[in-house]
């Protein structure tokens, strides 16, 4: 069983959340989180899912106010063993639903190309051309969220 939460920046959760992003995004690529990155997260809403049984968390996602109207999802991870069963899209409609309560009215994201089929999936919209962002490429998405 797997329930979501929002976190608070500099607490041991958060340090948790780093460590998965961390391996799930960046060491199979050879990148690293810089001390300015994560300074950087000090206003975003950090999102969870966390297993009931040991309160660990399983997958995570950041929103990041880019205006008055639009979030930015970043750093969107699920443990490589929960792959595939459902977290990713838990997570998503959690990050909806935190974006409906605070008056947001569009989630952006930059999605790596493998994960496309996903957002689409949960619907979010391709806008434009394919990008390289780490070394990957990426497109950016938009999903309108209805208030």
């Amino acid at each position: 069983m797997i329930y979501e939460k929002e976190i608070i920046y500099g607490t041991s959760e958060h340090q948790e959340m780093i460590a998965l992003r961390n391996r799930i995004l960046r060491e199979p690529w050879g990148l690293s989180f810089s001390d300015e990155d994560l300074k950087k997260e000090r206003n975003d809403f950090l999102l969870c899912c966390c297993n009931v049984k040991d309160d660990k968390i399983v997958g995570c996602c950041v929103l990041t106010p880019l205006n008055d109207n639009t979030l930015q999802l970043r750093q969107m991870a699920v443990e490589s063993f929960r792959q595939g069963k459902g977290i990713g899209s838990k997570i998503l409609f959690f990050a909806e639903e935190i974006a409906k309560k605070n008056q947001y009215k569009y989630i952006y994201l930059h999605a790596r190309k493998e994960a496309v089929a996903f957002y689409k999936k949960n619907g979010y919209d391709v806008e434009g051309e394919e990008f390289i962002e780490v070394g990957m490429p990426h497109y950016e998405m938009l999903k309108k969220i209805l208030l």
